[in-house]
């Protein structure tokens, strides 16, 4: 199985399969509207706007599991869109850990290694995806996301 046989939903239902991003570089992350690190929002739009002409695309997931998100995927993302401008793709609300967890983030915490092992610690937690699905790197909640820009940069030539 590869990334890109994973299907996801938008906020507002819709269903589509990965594969549409095949060969673009994704940023996956799992978000919260009520977390300490929500200001994070800022730093990922700055990059998606920056590197979307060179096929560069963060995928925004948000989470409860960690109790800091909103009801609903609609309510999340129009928080995301009104307070911090958000313009990437913001998805239906996901589980991240446990045997509930996305088949995404099973998938991601399945091929990458974090402070916990596989788990997810905390909301904001990102996966790098090179243009051939492959998970290259992970960055912890803490980690903000110009802190690796040059990362981003290197796998986007």
């Amino acid at each position: 199985m590869s990334i890109y046989d994973i299907n996801v939903t938008l906020e507002d239902g819709e269903d589509y399969e990965l594969s549409r991003y095949k060969g673009k570089v994704l940023l996956i992350v799992n978000t919260a509207t009520k977390c300490g690190f929500t200001p994070q929002f800022d730093e990922l739009e700055q990059l998606y706007k920056k590197y979307q002409s060179q096929g560069f695309v963060v995928l925004g997931f948000p989470s409860d599991q960690f109790k800091q998100e909103v009801d609903t995927a609609k309510e999340a993302a129009e928080a995301c869109r009104l307070s911090y401008g958000v313009t990437f793709p913001m998805h239906d609300i996901v589980k991240v850990n446990g045997k509930e967890a996305h088949p995404l983030f099973a998938y991601l915490t399945s091929h990458s290694k974090g402070f916990l092992g596989s788990s997810i610690k905390w909301n904001f937690t990102k996966f790098l995806v090179n243009r051939e699905g492959e998970v290259i790197d992970r960055f912890g909640s803490k980690d903000k996301p110009l802190s690796f820009e040059a990362k981003i940069k290197e796998v986007l030539v």
